[in-house]
């Protein structure tokens, strides 16, 4: 079998990759029958003498191979038909952008394989940035508190080389006795709390962080119970919150009176209580002055995250009372940090982990008739048709 690492062609460049020069070495030295091939590319943090340092081949075209694989989607000029790909397509969620896309992988029976449908027989997520989006996205977010409040100026995260670079960094800050309110307990929320253990800062109870002050900076993380409640009372369990969402109302703002910085990274479903409104944030006892919105879901539950912000300019004001964008310096915004990319920031340990995971949960699956099911789950399109998992796409692709 050949697979090909194809140059990622999406603007602006993604320096990321799905199997990292060591990895590939890795994988041949394992799998005897597979070959790989690298296409050409002058963006990736991994160069094309990294590669051919540990004897993977290097070309311009890799038509030739059997599996493609890439990290954001494929411009539609370049489908190369009748092959597999992996990529992250962002058409799941019928994402009205990528219709065309869809439309033309299935013209050109493609079979496609996301990224976000790698998952195990619970349907857990087996490849994800999302530790990377924690671990760059908290360190945004104390980059944005320094350069709002002019006490110290950290370097961008994608002018650093890895995560202990970014840490190094946040060592060295000083910092007043402020509180931090992270939510989530998942890969993205604990990769920010990675960060914020790494920099030594203290963590508390709920308890604590709601009735206490400390005389030193200290965060908290907490999950959907401890902002949600039941509207009649009653205290089940987070399977109960996950079920029925609609019976709960938002609890958040007991930590907004005493936080901050907020640094987002929960997971949102259908129907959950927004984290906090647009009136939330207009009331006298909303003190967050920093919202890391790592989720980045645009006018949802984080009300002030009205538009994702880029790398190259990654902080905006919000206004509360206006509810309008302003200059993230004005005594009464919000700053936010809303990248929706913040991966790409740190594109050797992404890199890194990403292709670790699929190494161990995807490439076997092509040597051993795929026991675990983990392809035949991943499989969006086969024969020029969306598969059984994904027929409820049909309507998307057909424009409905």
């Amino acid at each position: 079998m050949k697979i090909g690492i194809i140059k990622e062609r999406k603007n602006p460049p993604d320096r990321r990759v799905v199997l990292v020069p060591k990895k590939c070495k890795e994988l041949l030295n394992e799998f005897p029958q597979l070959t790989i091939k690298v296409e050409s590319s002058k963006n990736r943090f991994f160069t094309d003498a990294d590669y051919k340092i540990e004897g993977i081949e290097v070309v311009d075209d890799v038509s030739d191979c059997d599996v493609l694989l890439g990290v954001k989607e494929v411009p539609k000029t370049h489908l190369i038909p009748n092959k597999k790909y992996f990529f992250f397509s962002h058409t799941i969620k019928k994402q009205a952008y990528n219709r065309d896309l869809l439309q033309k992988i299935l013209t050109n029976n493609i079979e496609m394989f996301d990224h976000e449908t790698i998952t195990n027989k619970q349907n857990v997520r087996l490849v994800a940035f999302g530790r990377y989006a924690g671990i760059v996205g908290a360190y945004n977010g104390f980059r944005t508190y320094g350069l709002k409040f002019d006490l110290y100026n950290l370097p961008k995260a994608e002018r650093l080389h890895d995560q202990l670079m970014l840490i190094h960094k946040l060592q060295k800050i000083k910092l007043p006795a402020i509180k931090i309110v992270l939510t989530g307990k998942g890969r993205v929320s604990n990769g920010a709390k990675e960060m914020l253990d790494g920099m030594g800062l203290k963590e508390v109870s709920v308890d604590e962080f709601l009735n206490q002050t400390f005389k030193e900076p200290v965060y908290v993380q907490i999950d959907v119970l401890d902002y949600n409640k039941r509207k009649d009372g009653k205290v089940v369990n987070q399977l109960d919150f996950f079920n029925n969402p609609q019976e709960y109302e938002g609890d958040f703002m007991r930590f907004a009176k005493v936080s901050d910085i907020y640094i987002a990274c929960h997971f949102f479903g259908i129907g959950s209580p927004y984290i906090f409104t647009r009136e939330d944030a207009k009331s006298n006892n909303f003190n967050i002055k920093v919202v890391a919105d790592i989720s980045c879901d645009i006018d949802g539950p984080v009300a002030s995250t009205i538009r994702p912000s880029t790398i190259a300019n990654p902080i905006y004001g919000y206004h509360p009372k206006t509810e309008q964008e302003v200059n993230y310096k004005n005594e009464d915004a919000i700053a936010v940090m809303a990248v929706d990319n913040l991966p790409c920031e740190l594109p050797k340990d992404a890199s890194e982990g990403f292709g670790d995971s699929f190494a161990k949960y995807v490439i076997p699956a092509f040597f051993n008739n795929d026991k675990e099911g983990v392809l035949e789950r991943a499989r969006m399109t086969k024969n020029g048709k969306l598969t059984e998992r994904f027929s409820y796409l049909q309507d998307f692709v057909d424009g409905k």
